[in-house]
């Protein structure tokens, strides 16, 4: 269930450095233009010498991956230990805020990448499902860190949202932003959860949670597709691998970050005062290397 949104007059300034930065987040360069720094070369020229058979390699190591996260955030559903996400601590309070651990899921990502940097692309299959569940269990520490009760199935469902909201050299849509992303999941999202609430881990293949599962799929298998163009350069090695690694894990901490920012101003001060606030923020200044795409 949504928590209830409590009426104010005005979002304090302090909230609204708050979500000045999390649309800095969520609206900055795309993931290629981050990775093409990390390489030194366009990755729509790395996409382009792909083999035709790497895309189908893809979408399967896609779905695997992301299946790999599902049944993750299934597993403890409605237990007591369900805001851990199995984690190897102790939960706090499912919604005290507490500082998420990102360097420690940066780390673990970078030596995924570095076994991935050292075979190429035939090690996608094996590699892909363990960097997207280490991912998945970062979004989670942010989004309890925002102040998300992850004992609950919707809040569950948007950690893996986070997967389907980020922006790809794909996109032909010129003004593509964060509520539009967040738009086109919100029913599916909203029809899922509802699955899940009545089923719990029986809903595992249900329709609707399908549904939503090739939305994420669809969005994610692009920037997916990114990140191995990266690793495609010859001779990559892994010191370049766990560097695109790296540059893949960092901008879905950063979009987490900025959509659970969000969802905790629209808790306070409710869903439309937020969005007037953030979409009022595409004239003000943002600092280099951000973009106003609301």
């Amino acid at each position: 269930m949504e928590p209830i949104p409590i009426a104010t007059s005005s979002i304090t300034e302090a909230d609204r450095a708050a979500l000045a930065a999390a649309k800095q987040a969520l609206e900055r360069e795309p993931l290629a233009m981050k990775l093409a720094s990390a390489v030194g070369m366009p990755i729509e020229r790395l996409l382009a010498r792909l083999p035709a058979y790497a895309h189908d390699t893809i979408a399967d190591a896609t779905r695997r991956a992301l299946d790999a996260s599902l049944r993750t955030a299934l597993a403890t559903l409605g237990t007591p230990q369900a805001a851990a996400i199995e984690s190897d601590t102790a939960a706090p309070h499912p919604m005290r805020r507490t500082k998420a651990r990102d360097w420690l899921h940066k780390v673990a990502v970078a030596t995924t990448g570095a076994a991935g940097g050292a075979f190429g692309l035939i090690a996608l299959p094996a590699e892909l499902p363990v960097t997207t569940t280490l991912m998945f269990r970062s979004i989670c520490d942010i989004a309890r860190s925002e102040g998300e009760d992850l004992s609950d199935a919707h809040a569950r469902l948007q950690c893996l949202a986070v997967f389907g909201m980020g922006r790809s050299t794909q996109d032909e849509e010129a003004d593509f932003g964060y509520f539009i992303a967040r738009g086109a999941l919100a029913q599916a999202i909203s029809k899922a959860s509802s699955e899940l609430a009545s089923k719990g881990v029986a809903a595992h293949g249900a329709p609707a949670l399908m549904r939503l599962m090739n939305v994420i799929a669809a969005r994610f298998s692009a920037q997916v597709s990114e990140q191995i163009a990266a690793k495609s350069i010859p001779a990559i090695g892994a010191v370049l691998g766990a560097a695109v690694n790296t540059v893949f894990i960092d901008h879905f901490q950063q979009t987490a970050h900025g959509h659970f920012a969000v969802r905790r101003l629209e808790r306070r001060y409710g869903t439309p005062a937020v969005q007037a606030a953030y979409r009022a923020m595409d004239s003000a200044p943002t600092a280099p290397g951000a973009r106003s795409r609301a």
